[in-house]
């Protein structure tokens, strides 16, 4: 990309708004849509093929791209795997235009990692009912990808294919640091070590820091979330209660338990159903990783104090 290119980019975000990036090898046919965008809001960046929609993304993350799938050189659907294989660019959705409508097609548009498509010519009230879903999904995980960071901790999930569909910047950083760079089979190893179970803990050391996944179980569509948090060595290890993320009532109702009330005392107390305490018995057992009454209740009073 020339100067000139990355200036005319970076001053096309001037506007603020939302980004969509365009990428297409005939930007001239889709001059319609492009104005119906920026009377949306939205800014639009153009790019006429896939090794310049991958330089611009060198200056800008786009919040959406829309990718056109057969283009010469380097297609669409490579594209749109480079684009995931980025760390930093995973998360945006792409959407796929292509006059192409078998399902081998359609397939290997997701199969790419686009999360949706439209057939030329494209209808603009389609595209931008699609892309507003899209762009609002995308922010809310990001949000919730980030308020992880912040709170300490490493997000991570993984497809139903054994791909990371994506990663939190912190998880980003620690899995360079604990797994050579590009071997997501050796971290596919490591976390599918034994059986699939809620709560399921791994482990890995390198240089006095252990680096710790918790599963939190599926997310839909065969993804699966991991927690990842990294401590020193010499530090004290968190307690079991500390990392099996207990709803505020599932605390109360098992530090009852923990001084020895029963169901029916602690739903007086509580204001709930013997039924009802039951069954956050049951998840405090399954967050726990305990079976009995009994264990959970020494767990509390040992953690509790």
């Amino acid at each position: 990309m020339s100067n000139r290119d990355g200036k005319a980019t970076v001053d096309a975000l001037a506007g603020g708004g939302e980004v969509v990036l365009v990428v297409d090898d005939v930007p001239g046919s889709l001059g319609a849509l492009c104005i119906d965008l920026d009377a949306e809001g939205y800014t639009v960046l153009v790019a006429c093929d896939g090794a310049s929609a991958l330089a611009r993304l060198d200056l800008v993350t786009p919040d959406a791209i829309l990718l056109d799938a057969l283009m010469p050189g380097l297609d669409g659907f490579e594209t749109c795997r480079r684009i995931k294989a980025h760390a930093q660019w995973s998360h945006i959705p792409v959407i796929f235009m292509t006059g192409l409508s078998e399902t081998s097609h359609i397939v290997k548009g997701f199969e790419a990692g686009g999360v949706d498509y439209v057939v030329k010519p494209v209808r603009t009230p389609e595209v931008l009912a699609r892309l507003a879903t899209h762009v609002r999904n995308a922010r809310a995980v990001r949000m919730a990808r980030d308020a992880i960071d912040v709170g300490g901790h490493g997000v991570l999930m993984v497809d139903a294919h054994q791909r990371i569909a994506w990663r939190s910047p912190r998880a980003q950083r620690w899995l360079g640091e604990f797994f050579a760079l590009g071997r997501d089979d050796a971290c596919f190893t490591w976390l599918n070590a034994s059986a699939d179970a809620y709560g399921e803990i791994r482990t890995r050391t390198l240089d006095e820091r252990t680096l710790t996944a918790r599963r939190l179980g599926s997310v839909g569509f065969g993804e699966v979330m991991w927690l990842l948090s990294l401590r020193a060595d010499d530090a004290q290890a968190p307690s079991r209660l500390s990392t099996a993320s207990l709803t505020p009532r599932e605390t109360e109702v098992l530090s009852w338990i923990a001084k020895g009330k029963t169901n029916r005392d602690v739903g007086e107390i509580l204001g709930m159903s013997p039924r009802t305490v039951n069954k956050h018995l049951e998840h405090v057992f399954e967050k726990l990783g305990v079976e009995t009454r009994a264990a959970a209740a020494a767990l509390a009073s040992r953690e509790l104090g």
